[in-house]
């Protein structure tokens, strides 16, 4: 390899004489046509690098063999004090592949490397290097310098495809038994991980389960023959129990003394509870570095969005994701185990960099944590958290497996599926959890991975129920059934069920974010987290003590709300007769009031909590109430045409069920704050297992999603990423363009390009300075675009020019090359050199996706959201006319949504 400027002009002269500018090349027609020398002959003209037709050369491995992987290095490489990259060390002495055949590159920018012909090769269509390339080539896909993701980066979705296609290719190629057995072995591999997912899932699931269930009731007193049991299981099948004793029976009061007694010791444990909670949350503290400059990562919708930056020449200290070298400023604080994390699930899944979210610190101390917050009493659920530690499992499950550990996209495919294996064990509703996967939580899920998440879901809720966590044989406690269908005109009721219950969602949703904007900007509440789980819970233990139904776990309330009464049932909630319902209303009305305010303050405190089921809770208080209503109605108006057939008929139910009424309005409620339609649906019928009521349940959840978007247009978890300033790009938005793409596209710099066209080498500290710009406007994963007399000749990825700096020696004297240009005689004198450091040709992307300056805004958002691209070039008369990135598109497609164009 040339080691000077003026060697490699003149290699650039020489290649100039044998080629004109008008010369055209098919890579894959010249493999075809020109014959092949000899292999030796064919090594030695790639000296230091492979060809740039070869995409074996451009893809760098994933697999850091002297590093110990943990949970700060899972999706998304370090978070300590080290460089967030590592590179795999390559063989001794430089790579050889063979080609077939052998030429000098052109002048000029050439589509050598272009997508189409790397997807070509991929597939399997570059015939001219077939067998004799590949049994000559030995050098692994995974053992070129890879450079890991760095922290609040995309994910290189198009990489990654491309990689594992090679992957394939190579797999297959081997037509032995052993290359047979490999390759059946890595068709297993991704059903043997989510089996394993799906029963590790189920065990946390029953661990939780059991141990939650096991302390929530020692605020109101212990069984006396083992104190572990609760006062359902302790009292199984008795009417008069002695061996459950209040505390104030403990201590040996009677009358008042004894219920103060009681409600104090009742708050005592509520706000233990809660505390010993957030005291875990804390333990997973995060702080991110000054250099970052984000809004929040909580479920905290205090957070005020800050407007991006619309000049590219100044530090973006003003993006939510840009790092600004601030070095006096304070870091922001993250806790991963807080709230229900959904809504970064769903980020991460799109392929945003979050590192350490899902690591076991994580897990472990979620687990334990949303346990403690349960048996506070608090309002708030399990059903949330599921989803994050089942993702977790699912990140750390493919630690052990090479295929979706060295691949980023692979291993989301996997998350996809542990994701809806938590809603399977949260709701005992396998399909359900597919559902929830395919249309809440995935950003890329093909009908492969479609299968595989219904395997795993299945495998979670078989689990669970062989463990049988509640010893009835069913998953969770608020699995109901009903014996008898609805009538006509109940259809009239289901509907106002949606309406109110989707508008009491949307409302739900604004009050959490009023009071986020209000309470939780108190100077107090902000610095000491643990101040506000603490008065939340002292409030909740204050006001929940004297009603039933809000002293109730959410899960055994709901079950409560939505069960039928019997003849023989002596629930409270089962009036003898009609003069008793009016007092039912009275005291559900009351427990309404209580429990909307109670989950409107808990929803974003430092405790894992999630919001499913107690908006579902709430729902079903509403609904039951309005149950009863119609009940009252048939008892005094009993001659109604609209109802007078049933009405003959024995029974207060003859006419309706209040708990049908209270499950429609809880899922409906449900919608209204999270928008899942068909998912929610479907979890309804696997709860009550009764074909007659999909109807009714569907007909009330589109009705509701329809209201709430008409009151808020964004769920509670697409608020949240709002806030958090997260570049979720929603596949599912479809936005109304009136621009094309040089409208957003930054006028371009001297500073955002390296220009080769008076030498291909440039100096070291020339590159330092470009990439520091790129970090002070906050393209921590853009790119530096290589141009050649105003043409786009290649592109250099931030996170790679950084990887490649840190790498030379002597950066203040060293000239980095930026484009190859050897000849067979080059080759030849450099055939047995190592690879030179300042050779930056391999980390360089010869063909960037690139579009024309008036291409439709259509096109480019189809391009973000089916190829998940960091960037893309544009062109002007084929002339490089500038980059746009894929937070400059993120927040021109907000600006879309804030104007009303989506």
């Amino acid at each position: 390899m040339p080691r000077s400027a003026q060697a490699h002009q003149g290699f650039q002269m020489a290649e100039e004489d044998d080629w004109d500018d008008d010369t055209t090349f098919s890579p894959v027609l010249a493999g075809l046509a020109t014959p092949t020398t000899s292999p030796t002959a064919t090594r030695r003209l790639h000296s230091a690098r492979t060809s740039d037709l070869d995409l074996r050369s451009r893809l760098p491995s994933r697999l850091p063999s002297r590093l110990h992987l943990d949970e700060q290095s899972n999706l998304l490489a370090f978070s300590d004090g080290m460089r967030n990259y590592t590179s795999a060390p390559n063989t001794a002495g430089h790579r050889r592949l063979s080609r077939a055949s052998s030429i000098a590159l052109p002048k000029h920018h050439n589509r050598s490397g272009s997508l189409g012909v790397r997807l070509a090769t991929a597939l399997g269509l570059d015939r001219a290097r077939g067998e004799a390339g590949l049994a000559e080539s030995k050098v692994s896909l995974f053992t070129d310098e890879r450079v890991w993701y760095d922290q609040f980066t995309s994910t290189d979705w198009v990489h990654d495809s491309i990689a594992d296609a090679f992957r394939l290719r190579d797999l297959r190629s081997r037509k032995d038994f052993r290359g047979r057995l490999y390759a059946w072995f890595d068709g297993a591999q991704g059903w043997v991980l989510v089996a394993i997912i799906g029963i590790i899932t189920a065990l946390l699931a029953y661990f939780i389960t059991i141990t939650e269930t096991s302390i929530f009731e020692l605020k109101e007193g212990f069984c006396t023959g083992q104190w572990t049991l609760n006062k359902r299981t302790c009292c199984f099948g008795k009417e008069d129990c002695s061996a459950w004793r209040s505390w104030g029976q403990r201590l040996g009061l009677v009358g008042p003394g004894q219920m103060w007694a009681d409600f104090m010791i009742y708050v005592a444990f509520v706000i233990f509870f809660a505390i010993a909670s957030c005291f875990l949350t804390l333990l997973t503290r995060t702080e991110i570095p000054s250099n970052y400059s984000l809004t929040t990562l909580d479920e905290n919708l205090a957070a005020d969005p800050k407007p991006m930056s619309n000049n590219e020449d100044k530090p973006a200290v003003e993006d939510h994701n840009s790092p600004v070298h601030a070095p006096g400023a304070p870091g922001r604080v993250y806790y991963p185990a807080a709230g229900s994390g959904v809504a970064e699930v769903k980020v991460i899944l799109s392929g945003f960099v979050i590192h350490g979210y899902l690591g076991v610190k994580t897990l472990v101390v979620k687990t334990l944590a949303v346990i403690l917050s349960l048996a506070s009493g608090m309002s708030l659920g399990k059903e949330g958290p599921y989803v994050h530690i089942a993702t977790c499992v699912g990140n750390i499950a493919c630690r052990f497996f090479s295929k979706y550990n060295n691949n980023d996209g692979k291993r989301r495919e996997v998350l996809s599926a542990a994701a809806a294996s938590g809603v399977g064990v949260a709701f005992g509703a396998p399909i359900g959890g597919v559902l929830f996967s395919l249309e809440e939580v995935s950003y890329y899920f093909p009908p492969k991975t479609l299968f595989r998440t219904f395997f795993c879901c299945i495998v979670a809720s078989l689990s669970l129920k062989f463990l049988n966590p509640y010893g009835t044989g069913n998953i969770v406690i608020f699995e109901v059934r009903y014996t008898t269908d609805w009538k006509f005109f109940e259809i009239f009721v289901f509907i106002l069920l949606g309406v109110l219950s989707g508008a009491l969602g949307a409302f739900f949703i604004k009050a959490c974010a009023i009071w986020a904007r209000t309470f939780r900007k108190i100077p107090a509440i902000k610095r000491w987290p643990v101040l506000e789980v603490a008065l939340v819970a002292l409030v909740t233990g204050l006001v929940s003590f004297w009603n039933h139904y809000t002293k109730l776990a959410v899960t055994e309330l709901l079950f409560d709300l939505a069960s039928p009464c019997k003849a023989d049932a002596s629930s409270s909630l089962c009036p003898n007769d009609g003069t008793e319902i009016l007092g039912i209303i009275r005291y559900l009305g009351i427990a309404f009031v209580i429990k909307s305010f109670l989950t409107t303050i808990t929803f974003g405190i430092k405790v894992p909590a999630g919001i499913y089921v107690p908006s579902m809770v709430v729902g079903g208080l509403l609904g039951r109430i309005v149950g009863h209503a119609v009940q009252y109605l048939v008892y005094t108006f009993p001659d109604a045409s609209i109802w007078s057939q049933c009405a003959a008929e024995e029974g207060l139910e003859s006419c309706g069920t209040p708990g049908v009424y209270a499950l429609v309005a809880a899922g409906a409620t449900m919608c209204g704050v999270t928008r899942l339609s068909v998912t929610l649906a479907v979890i309804l019928f696997e709860l009550t297992g009764s074909l007659d009521h999909v109807l009714p349940f569907s007909l009330a959840v589109l009705v509701a999603k329809w209201t709430a978007d008409a009151v808020e247009p964004l769920s509670i978890y697409d608020l949240l990423t709002e806030m958090n300033s997260y570049p979720l790009l929603d596949n599912k938005l479809r936005p109304v363009f009136t621009t094309d793409l040089g409208d957003i596209t930054p006028a371009v710099r001297s500073h955002r390009v390296i220009d080769i066209s008076n030498s291909p080498l440039v100096p070291a500290p020339v590159l330092r300075r470009k990439l520091e710009q790129l970090h002070s406007v906050g393209e921590v994963d853009g790119g530096l675009p290589v141009v050649r007399n105003n043409i786009l000749v290649g592109l250099m990825p931030a996170p790679d020019l950084e990887f490649a700096l840190d790498k030379l020696d002597d950066e203040e004297t060293s000239l980095c090359l930026m484009v190859q240009t050897a000849t067979w005689h080059d080759s030849e004198e450099n055939d047995d050199h190592d690879q030179d450091p300042t050779d930056f040709t391999p980390f360089i992307d010869p063909a960037p996706v690139s579009l024309d300056f008036h291409s439709p805004m259509d096109l480019v958002f189809q391009c973000f959201v089916k190829l998940g691209l960091r960037y893309i070039c544009v062109l002007r008369d084929g002339q490089y006319a500038g980059l746009v990135h894929k937070k400059t598109f993120v927040k021109y497609i907000r600006e879309l949504e804030h104007a009303g164009n989506t």
